[in-house]
């Protein structure tokens, strides 16, 4: 399955190698850095190359590559989620994953790494079974292990490696039981010069952080579970369950995890909570931009940012907004304006000059605007949580429900 995992940094240094079988040189990702060379942004990264004697299958997350080695031809998905199970493991264990974090922990990773993969195969890969395999770092921990000499690695199998619930441990024990959910969608759009939607449609999940005592069985429903197209779930939900009745009903890991993500397709009306009207003209090097929400139910549009990928004829720009600031860099040629909140009485502008490079006639075509923003208590696809009910422990947990929106790939047409 899979041979050897490589992680990459922004600088395109391999500066971490893992082996499961036999040691491949890492001369293997010249050819990953030959693809890399001919996209403009990490997102355009073919998730899949193959080589002559290799198949290299990679993500890009936390401003990494983390790429594995295969020798022969495997479900490219399969290892794709094993790819973001491992940098979830790493968030969760070190509560960031940076490359200085990684460096600072690679004892605990080279464990973690053996343990999640068994001779290439995955093996435990759920957080709480790895977490009594391996005792997350702390400094009291490390100092001890430094003079004793001792891992981190424990000498007993955790107790939910052998039960039915395998992602759940046992003797879980909280004095305030609680469980929160945040629903979460990211609209990808593509909005053309008039303003009318070429393409929208929603990537949503539901994320959970559940602290709950004993063995707690779940039921989430919702108002309106006819609205996904597409779902997938994690490995604790009851499928069949959801197939007849559309509800979902699971026994939950202990801490945080990601319930479900599902799709919300082009044949559904997506709402576009965000409109921007814009004269740019190149030829005359003038730029007159206005943001304003639209379709919000009343919430407030917060973090707004909008990034333009001006042409290489473009030298400077010299701007003055409304609200918030701008900043050119002329190397890249990005244009960022970060807007933040946007106050309906009073909507941010920005309008001012372009330089042109003397000589060099400018683009027939205007550039793209890449558009960021969040509104809290929204979900833009209008999915609601019905109700959730707890069965087989007889306490009363305390329940809350949080609805974000969020810009995934939104993209505005000049």
């Amino acid at each position: 399955m899979i041979h050897s995992l490589f992680i990459i940094n922004s600088s395109g240094d391999v500066f971490m190698e893992k082996h499961w079988k036999s040691v491949i040189s890492r001369s293997v990702c010249d050819y990953f850095f030959d693809e890399q060379r001919k996209v403009g942004c990490p997102e355009d990264m073919p998730p899949v190359i193959a080589t002559p004697h290799h198949y290299l299958i990679s993500i890009h997350r936390c401003s990494m590559f983390f790429v594995a080695v295969c020798m022969t031809e495997v479900p490219p998905l399969f290892v794709i989620e094993f790819l973001h199970r491992v940098v979830d493991t790493f968030d969760d264990y070190f509560s960031e994953c940076t490359e200085s974090i990684i460096k600072e922990n690679y004892v605990v990773v080279y464990e973690l790494l053996d343990e999640m993969l068994d001779n290439g195969f995955p093996l435990a890969t759920e957080s709480n079974i790895l977490k009594e395999l391996i005792k997350p770092p702390n400094i009291l921990r490390t100092i001890a292990n430094t003079v004793t000499g001792k891992s981190n690695v424990s000498s007993t199998l955790p107790s939910g490696q052998l039960s039915n619930v395998p992602w759940r441990r046992t003797g879980v024990k909280y004095t305030n039981n609680e469980a929160y959910f945040d629903v979460v969608e990211e609209v990808d759009a593509i909005i053309d010069k008039s303003g009318s939607t070429i393409f929208a449609e929603i990537q949503g999940y539901v994320d959970c952080c559940i602290k709950l005592s004993g063995m707690p069985d779940l039921t989430l429903s919702f108002m309106n579970p006819r609205l996904f197209d597409d779902v997938s779930f994690h490995p604790c939900v009851r499928f069949k369950r959801w197939e007849s009745e559309r509800i979902l009903s699971f026994i939950p890991p202990d801490g945080n995890l990601r319930l479900m993500s599902y799709h919300i397709g082009s044949q559904s009306v997506v709402a576009i909570p965000i409109y921007v009207r814009h004269v740019v003209s190149l030829r005359e090097g003038r730029l007159d931009i206005t943001v304003g929400p639209k379709q919000t139910v009343g919430r407030t549009v917060e973090n707004v940012v909008l990034e333009i990928p001006m042409p290489k004829c473009v030298l400077n720009c010299v701007l003055t907004p409304t609200q918030g600031k701008y900043s050119f860099d002329p190397v890249s040629r990005i244009l960022v304006w970060d807007v933040g909140r946007i106050d309906n009485t009073r909507l941010p502008t920005i309008k001012g000059s372009i330089t042109l490079q003397m000589g060099v006639q400018a683009a027939d075509s205007n550039p793209n605007i890449n558009v960021k923003f969040t509104i809290n208590q929204l979900a833009v696809s209008g999915l609601k949580v019905n109700r959730l009910d707890m069965y087989g422990e007889k306490y009363k947990p305390f329940k809350g429900v949080k609805y974000i929106t969020k810009a995934g790939k939104f993209q505005i047409r000049m």
